[in-house]
Formats: C-alpha cells, structure tokens, sequence
C-alpha cells in the first residue's frame, strides 16, 4: 500500500508517540517521530514530513519555538503544515499557537476522529490548492 505521506509525531511521552502511531499508521500514514524539538528539527531536513504534530510542552525548545523555527525554514516552511497537539487548550494558548504559525490546533486528550478530519483537511490543504 503507497503512503498517504509522511506525518513527524514530536512529543517527549512516548506513550503519546505510540497512541499517535499507531491509529495514523492504521489509516496509511508513514509516521516519524522525535522526542524533542532538537531531534524534530533534524528529522524535518531528513524526512521532509507534509505534516508535524507538535506537542507544546517539552523539554529544550518548546513547541511554539519549534513551529516558529519550521515555518521560517527556507524549503520547507511554505509547505510544511503544523499541527499543535497539546494539553494547553485555553484561548491564549491557540492564540500562541496561531502566532507561531501553527496551521491547526487539537488539545489532549485527542479525539480521534477530530485529529482524523483535521488530518485530512490539513494534508489536502498543503502544498496544493482546494
């Protein structure tokens, strides 16, 4: 089965990892992950992802740090859509989060049917237009 494109899951709670893993892999995704913001970066250049889902609470760089770093990349910024998965739901943080650049926001726990639907509208969505 071709992949329906390659997701990098970041988050430092590997069980998040696994969860995240295993129903976008279920779906034909091909998933990457990093454990950190650091790593996240490295696995970009490498992987060249169509979509991060990025965790805001970690330990270096933070996820808003991470999403502002990834969408000033010179190749891949334009293109590369992000996802905020996080605990941090009040408004000012999808505020934060959208001033980051963040393309799309799901607070945990994660409906999986939500990240489903927001999945699909946000790889449909990059790098080809509706």
């Amino acid at each position: 089965m071709d992949s329906k494109g390659t997701i990098l899951v970041v988050d430092d709670n590997l069980d998040n990892v696994e969860i995240l893993r295993a129903f976008l892999e279920s779906r034909g995704y091909t998933v990457e992950s990093a454990p950190d913001g650091k790593t996240a970066l490295e696995k970009l250049e490498e992987v060249h992802p169509a979509l991060v889902l990025l965790d805001v609470m970690m330990p270096g760089m933070d996820g808003w740090q991470v999403c502002r770093t990834i969408k000033r990349h010179p190749e891949y910024g334009g293109t590369t859509r992000v996802m905020m998965v996080t605990a941090k739901g009040g408004f000012e943080d999808k505020f934060e989060g959208m001033r980051s650049g963040a393309d799309d926001y799901v607070v945990k726990p994660v409906d999986l049917k939500e990240l489903a639907l927001k999945v699909e509208r946000n790889l449909s969505a990059g790098g080809r237009s509706q």
